[in-house]
């Protein structure tokens, strides 16, 4: 069998994204609410993020880590910002760039043969041109666009420091002209004026655009990203809108980053509240001390996160997330929302002069 072949019968059958607004799962969640451990667990956090769209004054945080969007949660979030069910988002960069953005311009993530996934040969993936993400796999040749498209993007922008907020602000505007698969959490949350944050943008694909974009430049003036306005951008939100709550999947840098706005704000001089209500779903042990698996009662010791409000969810996110966010969704509460349009709070600073 030729390589091409080989390739092609490998990346046959694409990844498909759940559509949460077709199962209606409040019946199955409010099941789960008298069972025990995992269970009950969901169905508590499923209630604390529903408490969060019914109070119309909480700004909604969602963080993002782990590979979510190529495993097929995309629509649940394209839905979440269409639907005023979030109103920031913080995201590693793989999620955003590397899958998101990567399947706005037209390219797909695929399922593993179930021979592959037995025992994978790697090496064989390697001489094609096939990445992995445990049963899943990507064109690394339609991944090398992915870069080339960030810095084509970058070599376009005047050159300066961007916080990743401001970058991805950007590759929102050339979707809107480009995109061709406009189911994009990049796309509608520019549409939306959402603003999104990677606080460790150089972690993905756009660290590999603006590599190449800095090598070109040489001494000339260059794009580059500043992760201390990244935090300052999003410490505003949390000053002009100290009523907040966080839906985190995963843990990482988003996780902490978002947490510690609440002591940015302090150091600022502002009396911002701990955040009212928090939802992490992970599979992280707690039992090392790691970032990821620290529980939300942890955080509140440092001042972070409100304990009346609050639920750990250890569980893949594959199968939580679609019923904590689907429960949200069918309950409706976010209908009454106002879209809080975080983005326009920079839009006075970046207005051309």
């Amino acid at each position: 069998m030729s390589d091409l072949k080989q390739k092609r019968q490998l990346l046959s059958q694409t990844v498909e994204h759940i559509d949460m607004t077709e199962h209606n799962v409040v019946p199955l969640v409010d099941a789960m609410r008298n069972m025990a451990f995992s269970a009950r667990d969901l169905a508590r956090a499923a209630d604390i993020y529903d408490r969060m769209l019914a109070d119309l004054d909480c700004g909604i945080i969602l963080c993002l880590a782990g590979s979510l969007v190529s495993a097929g949660l995309k629509r649940v979030f394209v839905e979440m910002v269409r639907n005023r069910m979030v109103d920031c988002i913080v995201s590693t960069g793989a999620n955003i760039v590397d899958q998101d953005f990567f399947e706005a311009l037209g390219f797909r993530h695929y399922v593993a043969e179930e021979r592959l996934k037995a025992g994978m040969d790697d090496s064989t993936l390697r001489d094609l041109h096939i990445d992995r993400i445990y049963d899943t796999l990507i064109d690394e040749d339609e991944l090398r666009i992915c870069d080339e498209t960030i810095k084509r993007i970058a070599d376009d922008l005047p050159p300066r420091a961007y916080s990743s907020r401001e970058f991805i602000h950007k590759m929102g505007e050339y979707l809107a002209e480009h995109a061709r698969d406009r189911e994009s959490i990049v796309l509608a949350a520019y549409e939306e004026q959402v603003p999104i944050f990677c606080p460790a943008f150089s972690d993905c694909s756009a660290g590999l655009g603006i590599v190449a974009h800095i090598h070109q430049r040489g001494n000339e003036p260059k794009v580059g990203f500043d992760s201390a306005k990244d935090f300052y951008e999003l410490t505003q939100i949390k000053i002009k809108n100290p009523n907040t709550g966080i839906f985190m999947i995963g843990g990482g840098v988003p996780k902490n980053f978002t947490q510690d706005i609440v002591v940015a704000a302090d150091l600022l001089g502002h009396d911002a509240p701990m955040h009212k209500y928090a939802v992490q779903v992970t599979i992280a042990d707690v039992r090392d001390g790691a970032l990821s698996s620290s529980t939300l009662k942890e955080a509140s010791s440092w001042g972070k996160v409100d304990t009346t409000f609050e639920q750990m969810v250890f569980s893949e996110a594959t199968l939580a997330v679609p019923l904590i966010a689907g429960y949200g969704y069918h309950r409706g509460n976010w209908r009454a929302r106002a879209a809080k349009q975080f983005a326009q709070i920079y839009a006075e600073s970046e207005a051309p002069v």
